[in-house]
C-alpha cells in the first residue's frame, strides 16, 4: 500500500488558526481510531496513513515527507481563497517568502525534490478561519465548515487507497 501523510499546521492556541487539528482529529474519529484529546497528544497509529500536525512548515520536514508517496497538507486561510473550504493539488515550486518563518507546501515538495530527489503527489486542504482570537475552540463559522474538510480528504483519500465509507457521516 502506498506510504499516506496528512499533515495539518496552524496555532491551535488562535482560534480557527488550528482548524487543521480539528479536522485531523474528526477523521481519526470517523476512521474508528482513538482521537487525541489535545494538540499537543500524539495521533493514534494507523495501518493506512500516518497523522502529524505541527505549529508551521519547516524545511527540516522534507526528510520526513520525502518518506511518503502522498501528502496531505491542511491549514486555515483568511479569506484569499474564493471557496470556503477548498482541496488543490500542491505541485514542487520554491515561493520566495517576505515572512522568515513561512514555507508553504509547494517550497517544501521542491526541498523534498532538490535534497531527496523524490516529491511525493501533495494536495492542500485550505479551510476559512473567521476569527483568529486568543481561544482553543473554533468559532462557530469555521467549526461548521469542518465536515466538509474532512468529507474532502476522505474523497482524496478514496482516490488513492481502498476505504470503505462509515455508514453515518
Amino acid at each position: 500500500m502506498n506510504k499516506i501523510l496528512l499533515i495539518g499546521y496552524g496555532n491551535p492556541d488562535r482560534e480557527d488558526d488550528g482548524v487543521a487539528w480539528h479536522i485531523l482529529r474528526a477523521l481519526t474519529i470517523k476512521l474508528g481510531l482513538a482521537a487525541p484529546e489535545s494538540y499537543q497528544d500524539e495521533f493514534p497509529k494507523s495501518a493506512l496513513m500516518d497523522f502529524a500536525f505541527y505549529l508551521q512548515l519547516t524545511p527540516e520536514m522534507a526528510e520526513e515527507i520525502a518518506s511518503y508517496d502522498y501528502v496531505c497538507f491542511i491549514d486555515a486561510h483568511t479569506g484569499s481563497i474564493p471557496e470556503p473550504v477548498r482541496m488543490i493539488r500542491v505541485e514542487s515550486e520554491f515561493q520566495r517568502s517576505p515572512f522568515t518563518h513561512h514555507l508553504t507546501p509547494q517550497s517544501l515538495l521542491s526541498l523534498c525534490q532538490t535534497i531527496y530527489k523524490k516529491t511525493p503527489e501533495g494536495a492542500l486542504l485550505s479551510v476559512l478561519g473567521h476569527r483568529f482570537l486568543f481561544s482553543r475552540e473554533l468559532s462557530k463559522s469555521t467549526g461548521a465548515l469542518v465536515p466538509r474538510g474532512v468529507d474532502l480528504i476522505w474523497d482524496w483519500l478514496n482516490a488513492r487507497t481502498i476505504l470503505e465509507r462509515p455508514q453515518s457521516s
